[in-house]
């Protein structure tokens, strides 16, 4: 699968490599102190690349699916946490830009904030008892209607960039109905009752300060509530599931070739005294790098293919979730294997903290916790193909 394909693909491709460029020089040191380069933010704001999924109607770049994946991995290859921080605000404009998804004046609101102002935002929505929105319970953290809004008081988990962020998109508890549980999206303020808790001291991605937020008579006026709906009940059909599974993978799929790139080089380069040769002679070696080259490609495969089906056929879209978990899951799998490899074939080189490989090797990790985590994504897949076989087989006895 060869891109670009198209003169636009090429134009963005451009931009974010060009970015790549930039921010390179600023990654190992943004991991050693596990702090955000706040510069690299500044060149992705001041090259609009912050408005990639803003549509072109509200002023952004407009990416589709597959644009927007194409430019993530490799934006990733300058920093993989730069890439997947600002993952995390592409992925929630991505949302607010479905129609119906948001309000419309808080919408045109905050759009425009993000493309003249460089605002950015990201969802607060992972707590410490609840865990990931994605095992279906219940936020600890609470609205409290007030005169003239809402006040929110809680505790959030894994905020990607909060020290830069504008605005957050808290999910809470609003109450019980007679009918269930209701539950709310909030966009809270940075200054408005927000205190962030520096909570992210962990093995890998250490640059994107994914902390605690606390959350204490935090005020949300009645104009900035996103949605409610009860608790278990479909919303509005949105895309940021599909934006961040793919994105990530993007993401994770360049430490992988970055990681094939350097063992390569030291493959060709290194040719110790006793063997008089290039280790990259031997058959051990080059199976292990074929090993990783077919990793990557099965992983590139996958993850466009699914970013292009995205694009190409939203019809389909519905139907795309199988296919979107596997490729994030092939994506971070493969990336991992690929990045383990590449630490065999240059041994104890790739232990040293003055070499990527071994920033790499922690990077890396941080995809299997990103959702779909792999039993979630069987799971889809299962279900997905289960139900096809059950259909096939009613056809059949029709």
């Amino acid at each position: 699968m060869r891109f670009p394909r198209t003169e636009r693909q090429a134009e963005l491709l451009a931009l974010a490599g060009g970015l790549a460029e930039r921010i390179a020089p600023r990654a190992a040191a943004a991991d050693r102190d596990g702090v955000i380069p706040r510069e690299s933010y500044r060149d992705l704001v001041d090259a609009g690349y912050h408005t990639l999924t803003v549509p072109e109607a509200s002023g952004g770049l407009g990416a589709s699916m597959l644009e927007f994946v194409l430019c993530q991995n490799a934006l990733a290859k300058g920093d993989e946490a730069v890439a997947l921080g600002i993952n995390m605000h592409l992925m929630s404009v991505a949302n607010a830009s479905q129609p119906g998804h948001w309000p419309e004046a808080l919408y045109r609101r905050v759009m425009r904030e993000v493309v003249e102002e460089g605002a950015l935002l990201n969802s607060a929505a992972a707590e410490p008892e609840m865990g990931s929105p994605a095992g279906g319970g219940r936020p600890m953290t609470t609205a409290t209607k007030v005169d003239g809004g809402w006040r929110i008081d809680g505790r959030k988990t894994f905020t990607s960039l909060s020290p830069i962020l504008r605005y957050f998109i808290v999910l809470a508890t609003i109450g019980d109905t007679p009918d269930g549980i209701e539950v709310g999206q909030f966009l809270v303020r940075d200054d408005r009752g927000v205190r962030i808790e520096p909570t992210w001291d962990v093995l890998g991605m250490r640059a994107t300060e994914s902390h605690d937020i606390v959350l204490e008579d935090a005020f949300v006026p009645d104009a900035d509530v996103v949605s409610r709906r009860l608790l278990g009940a479909p919303g509005p059909a949105a895309p940021g599931g599909s934006y961040f599974a793919l994105g990530v993978g993007g993401v994770y799929l360049a430490i992988g070739e970055r990681a094939r790139d350097f063992a390569v080089a030291f493959a060709r380069d290194r040719a110790p005294t006793g063997l008089d040769k290039p280790i990259g002679t031997l058959q051990s070696i080059q199976h292990r790098i074929a090993q990783m080259e077919i990793l990557l490609m099965t992983a590139r495969e996958l993850l466009f293919g699914a970013a292009d089906d995205w694009s190409e056929y939203p019809e389909q879209r519905p139907a795309l979730g199988p296919k979107v978990a596997a490729a994030k899951y092939t994506a971070t799998n493969n990336a991992i294997a690929v990045v383990d490899l590449a630490m065999r074939i240059c041994g104890g080189v790739a232990l040293f903290r003055d070499q990527p490989l071994e920033r790499y090797y922690r990077s890396v990790r941080a995809g299997l916790s990103h959702p779909p985590i792999d039993d979630r994504a069987f799971d889809q897949i299962a279900r997905a193909c289960l139900l096809y076989t059950s259909d096939a087989a009613d056809d059949l006895t029709r």
